[in-house]
Order: C-alpha cells, then structure tokens, then sequence
C-alpha cells in the first residue's frame, strides 16, 4: 500500500511538472505597456536550420516565404530599421523533456540545427534565444527593443499558428504596433483560429 502511494504521489507530481511545462510553451506573457516609441524593427522567428530544412512545409512554401522575408529584411536595410532574430532552445527542463516526447527532440538547447538557416543567417542585426513559443517571455527582447527605441513591429517566419501567433499577441499586450507579413510566414495547419485571434488582437495581417 505504501509503495503504491509513493508510485502515485510521484506520477501525480511529475505530470503536474509536465502539465506546467505545455502550460509556459504555449503562454503569452504580459510585462510593462510601452512608452511612445518612434522607432521599428523587423522580426525573424525560428528561421533556423532544424525548422526550415526538416520542417512539415512544402519546397514551394517556402520558396515563396523566402522571397518574401528577403524583401523585407532588404526594406528595412534601405530605411535603417533594425532586424532581430529570435531562435528557439528549448532549455528549460520540463520543455526539454516535452520536446524529446513530442517534437523529435528538435530544436534541443545545444543540439545541431539551432542556428539560422543559411539564406537567412546574414540578415539580422540581432540576434536572441527564445526558450517558448512567446518571443518576449526571457525579457531579453523587451530590453532590447526598448534599448533601440522600437514601438512597432514587423514580423515573418514560423510557424504562424505557434511562435508567431504567441509572439505578436505578447507584443500586442505590451502595446506594440504589430503587423505580420502574411506571405512571409508558414503554417503547417490552416491559420484560420490564428488569424482570427491575431486580429481581435488589433494584429495587422498585410
């Protein structure tokens, strides 16, 4: 009876840590409402080699993405606005553990394919590690954007229905102008839930 319980008690525990880790990769976190900024900048999301060369999205997918997430980091050069890239590691232990069960272990802090993929790893003026599916959720990017006076927000890469989607509703909450280049992300499911939850937001889809 005893070891039973202790069995018990320790599932209980241990997928209450799990349960807390899928509660953090799909939070969107809040932090302190901006002060008017004049500045903006362009932000790359996951474009890195494990995702783009081994992701669910087609050859064509992602041709037509590449083209148009080129065209915008060459907009925002010719005007002097900053590119930031934002890589996901999962290194928290909980989400570690969550990305070995249920996403082949990609994207593992310290493993091969975390770095940007090639046609896009000359772009960014910045670069951060993200840890979840929300860009802000480190602070990390907050100080930044702040440091470079940025009070709005371009965004492209992948995938929508996730970081995407998380990033933007985090910059939104924070009172970012957001837009999000449309044809410059992929998606591995219809976007439809996402889009509709970015645009009640007050996300623009352009």
């Amino acid at each position: 009876m005893t070891i039973a319980y202790v069995l018990g008690a320790a599932t209980l525990l241990i997928l209450l840590w799990l349960g807390n880790g899928i509660r953090r990769i799909g939070a969107v976190s809040t932090g302190d409402r901006i002060a008017d900024r004049t500045g903006s900048a362009l932000l790359l999301i996951d474009l890195q080699t494990v995702f783009w060369d081994h992701g669910p999205y087609s050859e064509d997918a992602k041709s037509a993405a590449a083209a148009a997430i080129l065209a915008e980091a060459s907009a925002a050069r010719a005007q002097n606005v900053p590119v930031i890239a934002l890589r996901q590691e999962w290194s928290i232990p909980s989400t570690k553990i969550l990305a070995r069960l249920t996403m082949k272990g990609q994207a593992l802090e310290g493993t091969d394919g975390t770095e940007l993929a090639p046609p896009f790893a000359p772009l960014p003026d910045h670069v951060l590690v993200k840890r979840v599916q929300d860009g802000f959720e480190t602070g990390a990017l907050d100080t930044l954007l702040a440091r470079l006076d940025v009070g709005a927000l371009r965004l492209v890469g992948l995938d929508l229905n996730y970081c995407v989607l998380k990033t933007a509703l985090a910059a939104r909450n924070r009172g970012y102008h957001v837009q999000i280049v449309k044809s410059g992300t992929l998606a591995a499911a219809a976007t439809d839930r996402a889009e509709h939850a970015l645009t009640s937001s007050g996300t623009e889809l352009c």
